[in-house]
C-alpha cells in the first residue's frame, strides 16, 4: 500500500490528524441517497470509482448504504493511539465503515472494533462515553480547517498538502518536494 511503501521509502512518521466529514450527520446514519441528494451523483458510477481506486491499492471496499457520524470514532482512534498497539484500530475502523457498513457512531460497535485489535472494551467504553477524546478531536478539527482539508485523505508534509486517494507516484512527490525545500534552506542532513 502507498503509505507503507513511502515510508520505506522516506523517513516519515505517520500522524493521524481527524477531520469533519460530515459532522452534522445523526447518530443515526443517512442513507447515500440523503446524503448526496440535490447533488447530481449517480451513486453507482461513484461507487464504481472509488472501488477501482481501492481496488489499484489492494483495499476491500463494500457498497455502502448509508453515512454516519464518524466523530466518536475519531475520539476513540485518538485515544487509541496512546495504547500500546492501537494503531491498528484505524485498519479496523476502516473495515467496518467501508466494508461492513457499521453505524460507528454507536458505542457498542466502537468497543467491539476496539476489543477486535486487542484493545480493552471496557476502557474504550470509558473513553467513549467520558468524551474525554472530545477536546483532543477538536484540536485536529481545527488543525484541518487551517490546513485548508477540503476532503480525506488529505496528506500534509512541509507545508504541502495532497488531497485525495492519490496514486503514490503524488505522495513521492510530496516528500521530494519537502526535501527539495528542505535542502535548500540547509535544513538537510
Amino acid at each position: 500500500m502507498r503509505i507503507e511503501k513511502l515510508q520505506e521509502n522516506f523517513d516519515v512518521k505517520i500522524k493521524w490528524v481527524h477531520f469533519p466529514l460530515h459532522p452534522d450527520t445523526p447518530m443515526e446514519g443517512r442513507t447515500m441517497e440523503e446524503l448526496f441528494a440535490g447533488r447530481n451523483v449517480d451513486l453507482k458510477a461513484n461507487y464504481e470509482t472509488m472501488k477501482a481506486r481501492m481496488d489499484a491499492e489492494g483495499l476491500e471496499y463494500g457498497q455502502r448504504t448509508h453515512s454516519y457520524n464518524s466523530r466518536l470514532a475519531q475520539e476513540l482512534g485518538k485515544w487509541a493511539d496512546t495504547q500500546p498497539g492501537g494503531e491498528a484500530i484505524h485498519n479496523a475502523l476502516y473495515r467496518a465503515y467501508f466494508i461492513d457498513n457499521n453505524n460507528l457512531a454507536d458505542i457498542d460497535v466502537l468497543v467491539a472494533v476496539a476489543e477486535s485489535v486487542g484493545l480493552p472494551g471496557d476502557a474504550a467504553r470509558e473513553v467513549l462515553e467520558s468524551r474525554s477524546f472530545e477536546a483532543e478531536i477538536d484540536a485536529d478539527w481545527a488543525k484541518s480547517r487551517e490546513y485548508g482539508v477540503t476532503g480525506v485523505p488529505t496528506f500534509v508534509a512541509g507545508g504541502y498538502g495532497v488531497v485525495g486517494a492519490q496514486p503514490y507516484e503524488a505522495l513521492e512527490g510530496l516528500m521530494k518536494q519537502v526535501a527539495a525545500d528542505a535542502e535548500q534552506n540547509g535544513d538537510a542532513g
